[in-house]
């Protein structure tokens, strides 16, 4: 979206289009297999987290202590949904 700079430039938002049918897809395959709310929790953590790290690796964003800690929890939030949804099944 930063690229497309509010929709300016077609290309780049053209492409989002694609990107967000491959993602829905892959959420709603993953509902087939886990738990609705596991699914989407790790489907929004992950891509929260991969954004950050873009925005920190790509766009110079600046990589402060909260945005790491706040990747950590993310993290182990998504693992102890996982290994809940695990002991449950």
């Amino acid at each position: 979206m930063k690229l497309s700079e509010g929709f300016r430039y077609i290309m780049p938002a053209a492409l989002m289009i694609p990107f967000y049918i491959l993602c829905f897809g892959c959420l709603t395959l993953a509902i087939r297999k886990i738990d609705v709310s596991v699914a989407y929790a790790v489907w929004a953590g992950i891509g929260k987290t991969l954004i950050t790290l873009v925005g920190i690796l790509w766009f110079k964003d600046p990589a402060t202590l909260m945005k790491i800690i706040a990747i950590g929890l993310i993290v182990i939030g998504v693992v102890g949904l996982n290994l809940q949804s695990e002991t449950t099944h």
